[in-house]
């Protein structure tokens, strides 16, 4: 029997936009900036890679490979042209009581 890698595996789940969008907001509910960017750079590896996310978004690869990085920092307007290229959109919703 055969098996699959775990990140083959993940990278196939996060092309489905549904479980892309709920693996982000798992990360980000953890409260770690470090975490949500793996996470996002995981999506955005799911979705052809850096250097394909970084034409999408004319960015430089470069700053596209710091920005995903744990110690990225990305402004709104990168964070959202890298959500649009891997198909995902960014919304608020109120916050519920602990």
């Amino acid at each position: 029997m055969r098996t699959e890698s775990y990140d083959a595996f993940l990278q196939e789940e996060l092309r489905d936009p549904d479980l892309a969008a709920e693996y982000l907001n798992a990360a980000i509910e953890e409260g770690s900036n470090e975490l949500f960017l793996i996470a996002l750079r995981n999506v955005a590896e799911a979705h052809g890679g850096i250097a394909a996310i970084a034409e999408a978004t004319h960015l430089n690869r470069q700053t596209m490979y710091r920005t995903l990085s744990s110690e990225g920092n990305p402004t709104l307007e990168t964070l959202l042209s890298i959500l649009h290229a891997v198909g995902l959109n960014l919304s608020i919703t109120p916050a519920t009581p602990a």
